[in-house]
């Protein structure tokens, strides 16, 4: 049986959208594992002079729960 977890992170990136949800998946890899998709829920950007100054991604990750050896 497989069972999911999932969490909600923020993220961004001065260069684009794509930048800012690999950050996520970067970031997120660090202390979490396996993990399977992420499911983008919100974009956003902050302007500055008229130009795109930062990239944001409301994301949620989906990762599988690590069967423990010992119960199974």
């Amino acid at each position: 049986m497989s069972v999911l977890k999932v969490i909600e992170i923020l993220g961004n990136s001065t260069k684009s959208f794509e930048d800012a949800v690999q950050n996520i998946i970067t970031e997120a890899s660090q202390t979490v594992r396996d993990i399977k998709s992420v499911y983008i829920k919100d974009m956003q950007v902050t302007v500055e002079n008229n130009q795109i100054a930062e990239y944001r991604v409301n994301a949620k990750v989906c990762f599988g729960i690590l069967e423990d050896s010992t119960t199974a």
